[in-house]
């Protein structure tokens, strides 16, 4: 159901999320889109929503106050998700959305059959992928696995305790609403100078959060599975035909991705 102030709408999302931190909550109604002009870009260093005036941390929900189309395309996910034959879901940021444009051909041929859909949006930071879970993308579904990666976009501006608190709530949410699909949680995606960030800071927090949420393996309906040494060259280093920007898997790196996590995901599947 939609509110019919957007203000009341966030203050409420916030309220609860701020009631602990910890466990799951029940989904918040979810409110109108803002009017927006700004194209989707990654989040700023300190994300202030324009409703509330308030900075929102890395584990309370939030919606994207800097895209024109960030809530279109979450309303496209819940209407995806009610017309469910979802047996696979990815749910991420723009490395998982790119799925649909480098990584096409081999989602095509793996992904596809499996009845699989893509909700990652490009630009989202944890709080942004808990607010979308939290409102709607998680009802109407059963998919026998969720692929859960995300927090890159967090890691220059966020401690890793609070990224890893926002995944491990995501992990929790998952478990709540749907107790008999199973969690494939991917280890933060390696990152190299990207945009004027040499990486190495970033790569402290990326390590720091994957080694918290590597304890949410469960041995049972949650597997934690960390593919980041895939991605690196006999130097250490990300080659450029991998990831070109640093961040980004090119076609070459999704399958990479694909090769990697296709042992694991297919025993999840059965």
């Amino acid at each position: 159901m939609k509110t019919s102030h957007l203000g009341i709408g966030i203050a409420a999302c916030l309220a609860f999320a701020g009631c602990s931190g910890h466990g799951v909550k029940t989904a918040t109604p979810r409110p109108a889109p803002p009017a927006q002009t700004t194209a989707i870009v990654s989040e700023p260093a300190s994300v202030t929503n324009k409703v509330t005036g308030s900075n929102s941390p890395a584990y309370v929900p939030s919606i994207r106050t800097t895209s024109t189309n960030w809530m279109a395309r979450h309303e496209k996910f819940v209407e995806q998700a009610k017309a469910g034959n979802i047996d696979l879901l990815f749910q991420g940021d723009s490395i998982t959305d790119f799925w649909r444009t480098r990584g096409s051909n081999v989602w095509n041929e793996y992904y596809a059959p499996k009845h699989a859909a893509d909700f990652g949006i490009g630009g989202d930071r944890t709080q942004h992928v808990l607010w979308r879970m939290e409102n709607g993308e998680l009802d109407g579904i059963h998919p026998k696995v969720i692929v859960l990666m995300i927090g890159t976009n967090n890691s220059g501006t966020d401690p890793a305790d609070d990224i890893a608190r926002a995944i491990r709530r995501m992990v929790e949410d998952i478990r709540s609403k749907l107790p008999e699909t199973k969690v494939l949680l991917l280890g933060v995606f390696p990152r190299g100078p990207h945009r004027g960030d040499d990486g190495v800071e970033r790569m402290k927090v990326i390590h720091a959060v994957n080694e918290q949420i590597a304890t949410l393996d469960d041995g049972k309906m949650v597997k934690y599975l960390d593919i980041g040494d895939k991605f690196l060259g006999p130097d250490g280093k990300i080659p450029d035909d991998v990831m070109p920007d640093q961040l980004h898997p090119s076609e070459k790196g999704y399958r990479i991705w694909a090769d990697a996590m296709n042992p694991t995901l297919d025993a999840m599947m059965q």
